[in-house]
């Protein structure tokens, strides 16, 4: 059976770029500008707060996970913070992998994990559209251990440490985005917590060629049409019909991105009768030619 999580964190091939501690004192302000890049955080002692763009401020405390996806624009700031006109702190680095902020006499009065990692996908801004805008986890031990292999491992100095960081970002990323359940906004997450939704979406992850409707899910789901269609829209933000074209263009771009798939073989794949068919809806949905698309990313296809 098809694990659609799974799936959109594989395809995203994350590595980790950044791992550090920080400690804080008195009062900071560090603004970040991540042009999309993935941003996590774990509070192991005292607390802080978070602003992102568009959202209210979140209060993190000992046990707080926080994870972004795509971050842009967002400020980790003391729980005072500090007037308005203090742009940002400038982090004074104690020891390699260890940086303080504000106050560098004061006791410590908060410790936190950080880290940014990168998707080398092509299409990953399509894929981090499936998930949530941000995950907050609270008090889970599952990925305080994580944490802990992440925060040894990059501060190691071990063969094959590459591989390693990479499969516990990948873990780290499915276990926050799974613990969020229905709290999650809507998204892939949101809707794999409905067991008839997840249903629909594990068949269009399994047989994304297949001639999929609403009604064909909805019979295999056990839903009516009209019931499936207003449950999958309200969980995902999106129609089930937009989320299966979502998919198979997601499954075009990682195929177009392989030496040994040929354009019929993509249009087989993703459930388009001919190449013709498969570059029409790509183009549109994309904006370029399969063809062009694969050129850029420097591969030629068949």
């Amino acid at each position: 059976m098809s694990d659609p999580l799974a799936d959109v964190i594989t395809m995203l091939k994350l590595r980790a770029v950044l791992s550090k501690t920080v400690t804080g004192a008195g009062e900071w302000r560090v603004r970040r500008s991540d042009y999309g890049q993935s941003f996590y955080c774990a509070i192991l002692e005292g607390a802080c707060r978070l602003e992102i763009e568009g959202h209210e401020p979140l209060t993190l405390v000992a046990g707080d996970f926080i994870l972004i996806p795509a971050a842009y624009n967002f400020a980790m700031t003391s729980l005072a913070p500090p007037a308005s006109h203090v742009a940002t702190t400038t982090p004074v680095e104690t020891s390699p992998g260890y940086f303080r902020l504000g106050s560098q006499h004061d006791a410590v009065e908060m410790v936190a994990l950080i880290g940014h990692c990168a998707a080398d996908a092509s299409n990953a801004s399509l894929l981090v559209s499936l998930l949530p805008a941000f995950v907050l986890v609270r008090n889970e031990p599952r990925l305080g251990l994580l944490l802990q292999l992440l925060k040894d491992e990059a501060q190691a100095r071990r063969s094959g440490k590459e591989m390693v960081l990479t499969r516990i970002i990948e873990l780290l990323f499915i276990e926050a985005i799974r613990a969020t359940g229905t709290l999650a906004t809507p998204g892939l997450m949101r809707g794999l917590s409905d067991a008839r939704i997840a249903q629909a979406i594990r068949l269009m992850h399994q047989e994304p060629a297949k001639r999929w409707t609403v009604k064909a899910l909805a019979e295999r789901c056990a839903l009516s049409r009209s019931a499936l269609f207003a449950r999958f829209t309200a969980l995902t933000g999106v129609t089930p019909m937009a989320y299966l074209l979502s998919w198979r263009m997601t499954l075009a771009m990682q195929l177009l991105n392989q030496r040994d798939t040929s354009m019929a073989g993509i249009a087989e794949r993703t459930g388009y009768n001919s190449a013709s068919a498969f570059s029409v809806a790509f183009t549109r949905y994309v904006g370029v030619p399969p063809g062009k698309y694969a050129q850029q990313g420097k591969i030629a296809p068949n």
